[in-house]
């Protein structure tokens, strides 16, 4: 598979894409105003906490307090021995209002919540995830193989019997030497004991370590054996990467490539059309099929419909190469939006059991290459996908969008004869309430329109039974739905 990093670089914003043979994957945008904070480890101060949440709120000099679960926090050495297994004891024994906290983000904020923390505190790298505070080896579920997830665990096995903390073996440590990743391991070690002899000097809200910036987090995330080339529009940028991955990614320095083509970087393979694309609603399949997306509060649906593909044999085979094509544009799509939550898949009801398990077999297949991690569940009785998606940042459209003025996010409006009635009702109303000779009517153009066109005979009925004239004024600045009922 041939894939490519492409980063655009600008002062006011990053933005990292994952192109696979031409295709857009993956969309990663970072702006200076409102940069991610997941992985940064702040100084914070507990301001409430909350019994009956199991939880507390702690102020990090964001604009909203962050969230702090019980969970999420470390539990001192003592505090153990009466606990069951996997209990929590009570925050209130954890954490008390006015308390200094060290913790770090684990979810960005997301709509109306707040970040959220964790005290289990841990700093990465390029093939390692140190933990401090805890003990043990783990490896990413992403390498298959038991005799590689042994070789990779004995290559630290010796190391936790010298240092505290504990170890997470990234996906790209996969096939790399035991020098490799003791080199990567002792990065992480200065780094800690650097955030160790800073952490009586910060203050309370102030960043004790921030997370790389978007340009060479990519690298370090998002490289792999398949990335061919990377390429990046911003010769300051591109020195910095190279800077970069000499010290702790040898391997990707050659596949770096500074842009200096006439045209936009993005426009090498229309990725701003498909970003535009990722917006609408409506997703087209090849095949003449369509999805559509939903995003709601409690999560994101999907539905399938066949459209204008009309197959050749079959109702049910129609059916099923619809679905099959579909869940293939799922898994792109999920990933290209950043879709997360609980996800619901409407597919197109199929008789075949057979047709079902292939669908999910094809499903669970495309959303392999996806680095977030996800649960699919079997079809339900109702013939829906459930499924999950790990939430970490804010969505594609959330990113990009904000709610329509005029509809406040709902997505439709008012009809004209809606509003034409409204205005009827609030001129009967307040003509039995006040003495007046007139009224004066302000509204949008179509309404004016509508009261002058279709709803003429119902005005002069009206103006009849209330027995005073109306008269329209028209005000440019109002939606369609807003209007006044002035008394004159």
């Amino acid at each position: 598979m041939s894939s490519e990093i492409l980063i655009n670089v600008t002062p006011t914003e990053t933005r990292a894409v994952v192109v696979d043979n031409g295709v857009l994957q993956d969309v990663f945008i970072e702006r200076a105003e409102c940069r991610g904070i997941v992985g940064n480890i702040y100084k914070g101060k507990v301001c409430r906490v909350l019994p009956g949440m199991q939880a507390a709120f702690v102020e990090i000099g964001l604009a909203r307090a962050a969230f702090l679960h019980a969970s999420d926090i470390s539990i001192p050495q003592g505090q153990t021995g009466d606990l069951k297994k996997n209990e929590v004891p009570p925050i209130t024994s954890l954490l008390r209002e006015g308390q200094e906290v060290l913790v770090q983000v684990i979810k960005d904020p997301l709509g109306s919540k707040g970040a959220r923390l964790t005290t289990q505190l841990s700093v990465s790298s390029r093939y390692l995830v140190y933990m401090p505070e805890t003990k043990g080896v783990g490896v990413s579920l992403k390498i298959d193989g038991d005799d590689e997830r042994n070789r990779l665990k004995s290559c630290l096995i010796s190391q936790l019997e010298q240092d505290a903390g504990g170890y997470i073996l990234r996906t790209a440590a996969e096939g790399v030497s035991e020098a490799e990743l003791l080199a990567d391991l002792n990065y992480l070690h200065r780094l800690w004991d650097k955030l160790g002899e800073r952490k009586s000097a910060v203050k309370c809200g102030d960043p004790l370590h921030e997370d790389l910036p978007l340009s060479l987090r990519a690298l370090r995330d998002l490289f792999s054996d398949d990335i061919e080339r990377i390429r990046i529009d911003s010769g300051e940028t591109y020195q910095k990467a190279v800077k970069f991955s000499e010290g702790f990614m040898p391997e990707c320095a050659s596949r770096l490539e500074h842009y200096k083509g006439e045209g936009p970087l993005f426009d090498l393979f229309s990725v701003e059309d498909e970003i535009k694309k990722a917006l609408e609603r409506k997703v087209p399949l090849k095949s003449g099929g369509y999805l559509i997306f939903d995003q709601t509060e409690a999560m994101t649906t999907v539905d399938v419909n066949t459209g204008g593909f009309v197959g050749h044999s079959n109702l049910e085979e129609t059916i099923f190469k619809t679905n099959l094509e579909a869940a293939q544009a799922i898994a792109r799509q999920l990933r290209v939006r950043n879709l997360g939550g609980i996800i619901i898949l409407d597919f197109i009801d199929m008789v075949e059991i057979e047709h079902q398990e292939q669908v999910i077999r094809t499903l669970t297949k495309a959303m392999l290459p996806d680095r977030a991690r996800h649960n699919i569940c079997g079809v339900s009785e109702l013939g829906l996908v459930e499924m999950t998606r790990k939430r970490t940042r804010e969505s594609l459209e959330h990113v990009l969008c904000e709610p329509c003025p005029c509809c406040d996010g709902k997505g439709y409006a008012k009809s004209a004869e809606t509003v034409c009635y409204e205005i009827f009702r609030e001129i009967i109303r307040e003509a039995k309430q006040y003495e007046t000779t007139q009224f004066l009517v302000l509204a949008s153009q179509d309404i004016i329109d509508r009261f002058n066109d279709e709803d003429s005979t119902n005005l002069a009925e009206l103006e009849q039974f209330i027995e005073k004239p109306i008269l329209f004024q028209c005000e440019s600045q109002y939606s369609r739905e807003q209007f006044n009922v002035v008394l004159m």
